[in-house]
């Protein structure tokens, strides 16, 4: 018997969808503690996929602590303490590796090219020298992107499965 490699019921728990992380990223938002950036200018791919790991990272980081919380609270029969939920959220976090969750790089890089090819999010024109280190030679420059007005017309749908969107259903 094999077992599916993805739940049936609800699919993979993400607290946010990469879609809609890049999408309020873009429009300059600041989602879930991230910086916010102007929207005109737009950001680098590697900086949006960062923005995304860390803010996925500390929503996880204070959703346990707050299921951790209240499940004590719940056990001793008092009420919820906030300073607890934001202790466990720091302990947490800082025991997080950044590789657990999301996507790795490559994936999301081939989900923003998607993204590109739908006309949802576009070149800005400005880009900026990369160095990996002194003895490398250098990397390829940094390309800012930013929303277009199809990417912001596009629903929430969408953006949920921009793959469903290019190639359609079936």
């Amino acid at each position: 018997m094999t077992l599916p490699l993805r739940p049936q019921r609800g699919g993979f728990l993400r607290l946010f969808g990469c879609g809609w992380f890049i999408r309020e990223f873009l429009s300059g938002h600041g989602p879930n503690g991230s910086p916010r950036i102007d929207p005109e200018v737009g950001a680098p791919q590697s900086d949006i996929f960062h923005d995304y790991k860390v803010a996925l990272m500390k929503a996880t980081a204070l959703d346990r602590a707050t299921r951790v919380e209240e499940r004590r609270a719940r056990r001793e029969k008092r009420s919820i303490d906030p300073d607890n939920i934001e202790k466990l959220a720091e302990r947490y976090l800082a025991r997080m590796p950044y590789k657990a969750q999301g996507c790795r790089y490559h994936s999301f890089v081939t989900y923003f090219s998607n993204l590109q090819r739908l006309r949802w999010v576009e070149f800005t024109g400005r880009e900026e020298p990369s160095a990996f280190q002194d003895h490398y030679p250098p990397g390829p420059p940094r390309r800012y992107f930013r929303l277009t007005k199809v990417g912001r017309g596009a629903g929430d749908a969408a953006w949920a499965n921009p793959h469903l969107a290019l190639y359609g259903g079936g």
